[in-house]
């Protein structure tokens, strides 16, 4: 058993605590939170060990072993660095830090303290993705030649929502979320080297007053290309279903981008594959290698050091758009890097 602490008690704490119930014989919840009530009721919910009043009674209190990072990106770093320096191993959701400063006083404080530092990203162990990488693995396609994600939606947050503060969400939409969707079209076998953004001029309209749209061109170091189009203010069909296909030189996989089902053509009869709906959004697979890499000292599969390659990215993508783009007229600042 790995006794943890939630620190933060908003949405996504309900999201990891919801898909931790089929885990308790490995890993034991607690809650903190700036307001006591709040923390006492999310224990209370999610049949937690204990609730915390702040922050730092959870990381003091020597039954804690690892937290959980649940709070704004902004505040991101400063609770990793209390946890590790604390000796707490540490789950920190994604985007992790808002600049690649950010991930190199981490891994300096990982390495003092010699504790496991896992970066939230749940979409690294999502049944989609799995089955991707073994799909390109086993060459059922062939050489990968294109990659074509899509993740298009219309789901505009409130005018009080904190992600509308680019301060403390760390950046736009894109920055908060689009992060996982770079790291899915780069973490199939063949890793992306290289990136660049084109942003569609932003709508300052409405309570979501993000720039909320980007569409991002790079290339793989076996030498295929891609694309991944995002956005926030696009209908879609369903409010959410959409489709992305992965081209080699011998076949094509067409998948939804949520992971509910892929069609499979390479050599022979095209093939209809379910990647698994258990777990589909892979969070439990994530808390099973947090457990793991504590308990052997394994290095993790969504280590700080594969995230890091992630955040290069997403300052190739915000240098390329910056500069002269929309964004620049519009106010927006990039990421430090």
């Amino acid at each position: 058993m790995v006794r943890i602490a939630f620190l933060g008690c908003g949405f996504i704490t309900g999201v990891h605590s919801r898909h931790l119930k089929a885990l308790r014989g490995i890993i034991e919840p607690s809650y903190a939170s700036r307001d006591a009530a709040k923390a006492a009721a999310f224990s209370a919910r999610y049949g937690g060990a204990c609730s915390y009043s702040d922050y730092m009674a959870a990381i003091a209190d020597p039954k804690i072993e690892a937290v959980v990072v649940a709070v704004p990106p902004y505040l991101h770093q400063d609770l990793t660095l209390q946890a590790l320096a604390a000796g707490k191993h540490v789950l920190v959701e994604k985007p992790a830090f808002p600049s690649m400063e950010g991930y190199r006083a981490v891994l300096e404080a990982r390495n003092r303290a010699r504790r496991v530092v896992l970066i939230g990203e749940n979409d690294h162990y999502k049944p989609l993705a799995v089955r991707l990488r073994r799909l390109l693995a086993d060459g059922v396609i062939g050489d990968l030649v294109f990659g074509h994600f899509t993740t298009i939606a219309k789901r505009l947050k409130a005018a009080d929502d904190w992600r509308n503060d680019e301060k403390l969400a760390g950046g736009d939409a894109f920055f908060e979320e689009g992060i996982h969707w770079l790291h899915l079209a780069g973490s199939l076998g063949p890793r992306i080297v290289s990136a660049h953004g084109y942003r569609p001029t932003p709508s300052r309209e409405g309570p979501d007053t993000r720039a909320k749209s980007m569409m991002v061109a790079f290339e793989y170091d076996n030498g295929a290309v891609g694309s991944l189009y995002y956005s926030r203010e696009v209908p879609s069909l369903l409010r959410g279903l959409r489709l992305s296909k992965l081209f080699g030189r011998t076949g094509v996989i067409s998948f939804e981008s949520n992971g509910t089902i892929m069609v499979v053509r390479g050599r022979g009869v095209p093939r209809l594959v379910f990647p698994g709906f258990r777990d589909i959004r892979g969070y439990q697979a994530m808390y099973r290698d947090f457990h793991r890499a504590i308990r052997t000292g394994a290095v993790p599969e969504m280590s700080l050091e594969r995230a890091m390659d992630d955040q290069r990215l997403m300052d190739q993508i915000y240098a390329s758009v910056a500069p002269a783009g929309p964004l620049a007229v519009a106010g927006f600042r990039a990421p430090a890097r």
